[in-house]
């Protein structure tokens, strides 16, 4: 372990002999850093979290630290970080609460940019971006891949499917389904994020019956419930199309429109 002499690492911390600990660093008791992580300067990670391999955290960021949340007593929760992440500067990461999942949970191969908060109790999946400033209120959930841009606000229990997008400023207040793009405060549907499905090499004929299916949703004018008996029958020639009527079905705060 390469530690700044300025650093301070609780003895009851648990840290791989290959991480990096930059200056005035503070890490913890109950914070675990698996191999190959760096820890750049003035970052502080409290406990119990547990950080996976190949993670780079910049300075000043703030992770594991509990909940405002005035429901917190002060129980054991915890947060966990899987491999592979990059975690920029000023980023703000809060355990979570025995309300919910107790856990925070972030994923892999996530890019989480400067001034980014994730409240207690969110999870993010993997091989997601998060631009600076986005802020995530407890009890958020973020699917694969999904791209969040500058000053996105998502409130509490929110939920943004795999593939979604967010334009800069967007107010999130209800569910994201999956691949859609919405912008706006309150945000609004926009259209299928056919850039980004490219992108992942998703096929031309999987995108176009996505766009359709995004059509039957948010253009006939129909009822959900109808919508969703067209949808199944796309289903049936382009599974792609599973994840969009999943989202749709399983949303609690009701969808984007």
């Amino acid at each position: 372990m390469s530690t700044h002499p300025t650093a301070i690492v609780d003895s009851h911390a648990n840290i791989a002999s290959d991480v990096v600990i930059g200056a005035y660093s503070i890490i913890g008791p109950g914070v675990v850093i698996e191999s190959n992580c760096i820890i750049e300067p003035h970052v502080i990670i409290k406990g119990p979290t547990h950080i996976g391999p190949h993670n780079h955290i910049y300075q000043f960021a703030s992770i594991g630290e509990a909940t405002p949340d005035l429901k917190y007593k002060g129980e054991k929760t915890t947060l966990t970080i899987g491999e592979h992440n990059v975690i920029r500067e000023g980023v703000t990461i809060h355990r979570g609460t025995v309300q919910d999942r107790g856990e925070t949970s972030i994923g892999s191969h996530n890019l989480i940019m400067a001034y980014t908060h994730i409240g207690h109790d969110s999870v993010i999946g993997n091989h997601c971006i998060l631009v600076n400033n986005t802020a995530l209120a407890g009890h958020v959930h973020i699917g694969d891949w999904a791209i969040l841009s500058g000053y996105t606000l998502v409130h509490q229990y929110c939920h943004i499917g795999m593939h979604a997008f967010t334009g800069m400023g967007s107010a999130i207040g209800k569910d994201v389904p999956a691949y859609v793009m919405v912008t706006g405060a309150p945000a609004e549907s926009k259209t299928i994020n056919a850039e980004g499905l490219l992108r992942r090499e998703f096929s031309k004929a999987s995108i176009k019956t996505l766009q359709k299916a995004f059509k039957i949703v948010y253009r006939k004018k129909l009822i959900l419930k109808d919508a969703l008996i067209e949808l199944e029958s796309l289903a049936v020639g382009c599974e792609a199309v599973r994840p969009f009527i999943d989202s749709i079905q399983k949303s609690s705060r009701g969808i984007v429109r």
